[in-house]
């Protein structure tokens, strides 16, 4: 069972800057949990208390994204609509002061670019889809599982992971702006693509 608590919190933020730092000067394969441990200054066994793998040290408290996310889901107001909710929590959920962005930064372009983690990965973005269904089924009465809340789900996690990337490509730019454009676009059914002049550039280029 994961530890909890001001000590245990400052012990995983310790594993993850060493494992972070770890994989991305000598790649995710070639780096063991033991080494990972060696680098933060604990124990293999302290580092198995918190993490079940060396994976999990590249998310971070996942668990406590998700429940971020769950929560603003749960206490928005109903009256918005469902799409604009969802756009408003994701972007909220992924709302990081300036002195995480480093970390967030080396994370995030492992998670994206590391083909060892993409099986992990999966794992991970069906917690988020999950929560994000149940909400959709909570405001519609569908099954969760059922099409129209998968649908939102998957779309709504691509538009974020878009958003990533983008930031990631722009080293300047901000996660934000990034993540509000991406959202705004989802939540108006992609208005940048309805004008005629769009089209034309669009249907131009097929030419």
């Amino acid at each position: 069972m994961t530890e909890t608590g001001p000590a245990a919190a400052e012990t995983r933020a310790r594993v993850d800057r060493a494992a972070l730092a770890l994989f991305a000067r000598r790649g995710f394969d070639a780096v063991t949990a033991d080494e990972v441990a060696e680098a933060a200054g604990i124990s293999r066994r302290t580092f198995f208390r918190h993490y079940a793998t060396k994976a999990d040290a590249v998310w971070g408290d996942f668990t406590g994204h998700v429940a971020r996310l769950d929560g603003l889901l749960r206490a928005a107001d109903p009256a918005q609509a469902p799409v604009r909710t969802i756009c408003d929590a994701y972007v909220e959920a992924n709302d990081y002061g300036a002195d995480d962005l480093p970390v967030l930064r080396e994370r995030m372009r492992l998670i994206l670019s590391e083909p060892a983690l993409q099986a992990h990965s999966q794992l991970r973005y069906a917690e988020v889809d999950r929560v994000v269904a149940e909400f959709v089924a909570r405001c519609t009465g569908d099954d969760a599982g059922g099409l129209l809340p998968r649908l939102v789900a998957g779309t709504s996690r691509a538009a974020a992971t878009a958003a990533f990337e983008a930031w990631l490509a722009d080293e300047p730019s901000s996660l934000r702006v990034h993540l509000h454009r991406a959202f705004d676009e989802l939540a108006g059914g992609f208005p940048a693509l309805r004008s005629t002049a769009t089209h034309r550039r669009s249907t131009g280029a097929r030419r």
